[in-house]
C-alpha cells in the first residue's frame, strides 16, 4: 500500500478511513461514530503494507450485515487502490469509478456511492473545508416529502435510485393466523397438563397457577405476482426491491413474474442481498417489458405450482395495471380459481394514482370483479400505508 494511504506518520490514515466510512454510508451500510473509532483502532493493529489484512480488519468492525459484505469489498477495492482515487473519493468528487471491476459489473449501491453528488458535479464550484460533513444529508425535509408523494414513473434516474433505497426501509407486517400447533401461555382454552404437574411438584401438590395452551400465531403465507410488462417496467423493479426487503423475515413467500409467460423468482428471493436478487431476477425473466397475458400465466401457476397455495390461507398480492391482452373469459376463470384457493386476493394497482380512475380495460374489469380489494402502490406514501390497507381488507 502506498505510504500516502497507509503511513500514520503522514497524517492521512484517519482522514482516509473517515472518508471511506462516509462512502460506505452513502452505499447504505449502517455506520456510527463508535464504529469509525473502532476502525481507526483496528487499522493500527495490522500491517498497513498488506491490503488484505487492512480489509479484513475494517470489515470486522464496519460490517454487521451479511448483505453488506460484497458491497464493502467492492468499495474497499476501489477506494484503496491508489492515492489519487483515494483523494478524489475523500473529497466526494469522483467523476467515474475506475477499478478492477467494470462499473457495469458493480452493484448499483456501489456505483451510486462512487458517483458525485449534485453539488460537487458543478465545474469550478468552490468548496469550503467543512463542506464534506454536509454531504451525508441526502435531501431536505421538503425534498423528502416531495419524493414520498412522487409517482415512481415520473422520477429522474437519480431520484429513482434514492427512492428505491428508501423503499427498502419500509416495513410490511403481514397479518397472522392461529395455527393448529399450541404453546404454553398465560391464556388459552385448554390446560397444559405437563405444566400443571410440574407446578404441583414444585409446590408440594398445591396448584398456585394453571398453565394453559394457546395456539401459535404465524404470518400468512405470501404469494406475489408481479407484472413485468412494458407499462409496468418502472414499478416492477422498485416493488420487487421493496418486497424483498420488507418480507425477508417471513417463513414462506413465493414470488412470480408474469408477462407473456410465468417466471418463478422464488429462488432469487432467497438471496440475502437485494441487489443480487434484482440481478438474478433480470437474468431469469425472458419477457421483460413485453406484453401481458395474465390468464395464460395464471394457467401455468395452476398446472405447475398449485401446491404453493397452502390450505386456502395464502395471501395473494397481484401487482399489475390490468392492461391484459389475453381473452377476458380465460382470465376470469383463472382468477376465480385463484380466489377460491387463497385467503385473500389483493390487486395492487399503480393506476390508482389518477383521480377518478375506473377499471375500464377488459383485463381490469375481470380483476376488479374477482379481487377482494384494490390498493394503490405508486409512491412511497402508499407503500408506507400498505400494511394498514391489507389489514383493513382482511377485516372486511
Amino acid at each position: 500500500m502506498s505510504p500516502r494511504l497507509g503511513d500514520a506518520r503522514s497524517g492521512k490514515l484517519a482522514d482516509n478511513i473517515t472518508g471511506f466510512g462516509r462512502t460506505l454510508r452513502r452505499a447504505g451500510v449502517p455506520l456510527d461514530a463508535s464504529r469509525m473509532a473502532l476502525a481507526l483502532q483496528a487499522a493500527q493493529w495490522v500491517d498497513l503494507g498488506r491490503r488484505d489484512d487492512l480489509c479484513a480488519a475494517l470489515e470486522t468492525v464496519l460490517v454487521s450485515r451479511e448483505a453488506d459484505r460484497a458491497v464493502f469489498r467492492e468499495l474497499f477495492d476501489a477506494y484503496f487502490r491508489d492515492p489519487d482515487m483515494a483523494r478524489q473519493l475523500l473529497a466526494q468528487m469522483l467523476p467515474t469509478a475506475q477499478g478492477r471491476a467494470e462499473p457495469s459489473r458493480r452493484r448499483p449501491r456501489v456505483n451510486e456511492a462512487l458517483s458525485p453528488p449534485k453539488a460537487a458535479a458543478q465545474a469550478g464550484a468552490p468548496k469550503a473545508p467543512d463542506d464534506k460533513i454536509e454531504l451525508d444529508a441526502a435531501m431536505t425535509a421538503s425534498e423528502a416529502e416531495r419524493l414520498r408523494q412522487a409517482d415512481f414513473n415520473g422520477l429522474s434516474a437519480s431520484e429513482y435510485q434514492l427512492v428505491e433505497r428508501l423503499a427498502r426501509r419500509i416495513a410490511l407486517p403481514v397479518p397472522v393466523f392461529e395455527s393448529r400447533r399450541t404453546r404454553a401461555g398465560s391464556g388459552g382454552a385448554r390446560l397444559h397438563w405437563p405444566g400443571v404437574m410440574q407446578q404441583a411438584a414444585r409446590t408440594g401438590g398445591e396448584l398456585l397457577h394453571l398453565p394453559r395452551l394457546r395456539r401459535r400465531e404465524q404470518p400468512l403465507p405470501l404469494l406475489v405476482l408481479v407484472d413485468v410488462s412494458g407499462s409496468m417496467e418502472r414499478y416492477a423493479r422498485l416493488l420487487l426491491a421493496f418486497l424483498h426487503a420488507a418480507t425477508a423475515s417471513l417463513p414462506r413467500r413465493d414470488v412470480f413474474a408474469f408477462g407473456t409467460g410465468l417466471t418463478d423468482l422464488t429462488p432469487a428471493f432467497r438471496l440475502a442481498d437485494t441487489d443480487a436478487m434484482l440481478a438474478q431476477a433480470s437474468a431469469r425473466i425472458s419477457d421483460f417489458a413485453g406484453g401481458t397475458r395474465l390468464g395464460d400465466s395464471l394457467a401455468q401457476l395452476r398446472l405447475r405450482h398449485a401446491r404453493r397455495l397452502l390450505g386456502r390461507r395464502t395471501l395473494v398480492l397481484l401487482i399489475s395495471d390490468g392492461l391484459d391482452t389475453g381473452e377476458p373469459a380465460a382470465l376470469g376463470r383463472e382468477l376465480a380459481w385463484l380466489r377460491r384457493h387463497s385467503a385473500r386476493l389483493l390487486w395492487l394497482n399503480p393506476l390508482l394514482r389518477f383521480e377518478g380512475y375506473a377499471p375500464l380495460a377488459r383485463g381490469a374489469i375481470e380483476l376488479h370483479a374477482q379481487a377482494h380489494g384494490m390498493l394503490a402502490v405508486h409512491n412511497l406514501s402508499r407503500l408506507e400505508d400498505l400494511a394498514g390497507s391489507i389489514a383493513a381488507v382482511l377485516r372486511r
